[in-house]
């Protein structure tokens, strides 16, 4: 069985949604900016509503800007970068899509999976996201794990999502946890997951990168 076949069970299942969309005010799909975000619990936002996640977050400055818009948040809490890769097909079955935030790896890290392994999910994700909708603007959201030590997998883990946007000539987020990670009043008890502020510290971390695209992609969407 694929594993796409079995989503709409684990669906009905968990009372989720894989994805869920913050429609644009008016439906002229060429002018519409479609942002999908595929991820992890980060973007899923485990332990809140949906509403309170940063992609919808997103979707509430997209629209104080003035901008049309369609925001998908397609995390999945728990997910993996070769999960990530599993679900791509059904996520880029959208007719077209103009930006791609790219959010994983740090469940890879907890579980040990090689550097290289990663590296090479989120490379087929990139490759196969821009063959599906080549005019694609990505987004890479860059991760660190805690300083536990200074070994060669923690500081090879920070360095891949820099080199994969360079690379890819991706936008890039340094550290989409800056000003949240290790912050307990900016996560939930378990000191994992962001909190309702935490998100919108994420949602400010993606906006300095996303909007500037956003000021570039705008007029060639309206052409």
């Amino acid at each position: 069985m694929k594993f796409t076949s079995l989503i709409g069970p684990l669906v009905a299942l968990l009372g989720l949604a894989p994805f869920q969309t913050a429609p644009a005010a008016k439906r002229d799909s060429s002018k519409v900016i479609t942002i999908v975000a595929l991820g992890d619990s980060l973007t899923s936002g485990h332990g809140l509503s949906r509403k309170q996640a940063y992609p919808a977050l997103i979707a509430e400055k997209m629209r104080d800007a003035g901008y049309e818009f369609e925001v998908v948040n397609a995390g999945w809490s728990g997910d993996t970068t070769a999960g990530g890769l599993r679900r791509l097909p059904e996520v880029l079955r959208r007719k077209k899509i103009d930006v791609f935030i790219l959010e994983l790896g740090i469940n890879d890290a907890f579980r040990g999976v090689t550097i290289e392994q990663m590296r090479a999910n989120l490379q087929a994700i990139i490759d196969q996201t821009r063959a599906r909708h080549p005019g694609v603007a990505i987004i890479i959201a860059g991760m660190q794990l805690p300083l536990y030590s200074s070994d060669d997998y923690v500081s090879a883990f920070g360095q891949m999502f820099r080199a994969l946007a360079e690379k890819n000539r991706a936008g890039f987020i340094p550290y989409l946890l800056e000003g949240v990670g290790g912050n307990p009043e900016m996560n939930q008890p378990d000191r994992v997951h962001p909190n309702a502020a935490g998100q919108r510290v994420l949602a400010d971390n993606v906006w300095r990168v996303l909007e500037p695209m956003l000021r570039k992609a705008a007029p060639a969407i309206a052409d």
